[in-house]
């Protein structure tokens, strides 16, 4: 009895793990890992207080291109700032255009807020984790 009441427990507590499912993966993108914290007080950052706004962070390491953020009313999200269906050349960084984005080698638009093209192409935007640290902070990190 008690070999299956550990045999129960070993099921029980091995299916309880799981994997992180965030898949991250592009083959023309590469990942780099970063981590950068934005404090909505200082007015670079001030823009993602409001719904709709999105932000471009050009800092040293932090992504590829940089990270393009955006407040969505229900949350932050947080893109690469190259376009995914490209490979890295002069021409694949993104540029904001509202709410959009446009690839400048192909001129293929996404949406910021789900991240999906408006044309037929393989990859949507790709996604960076986005972690809410305070009332009027983010940390946004891969």
């Amino acid at each position: 009895m008690k070999k299956f009441m550990f045999l129960l427990f070993a099921i029980a507590l091995l299916s309880g793990c799981g994997s992180d499912d965030y898949n991250n993966t592009n083959r023309f993108l590469p990942n780099y890992n970063f981590s950068v914290d934005l404090d909505f007080n200082l007015p670079l950052y001030n823009a993602l207080r409001f719904p709709a706004n999105p932000v471009r962070i050009n800092q040293a390491g932090v992504g590829i291109n940089g990270i393009i953020v955006m407040n969505t009313g229900s949350g932050y999200v947080a893109y690469e700032a190259t376009c995914p269906n490209q490979p890295v050349t002069s021409c694949s960084s993104l540029t904001i255009d509202g709410i959009n984005v446009i690839c400048n080698c192909d001129d293929v638009v996404y949406s910021l807020f789900t991240g999906l093209p408006e044309a037929d192409v393989r990859y949507p935007l790709k996604p960076y984790r986005v972690q809410i640290t305070g009332e009027n902070s983010i940390r946004v990190y891969n």
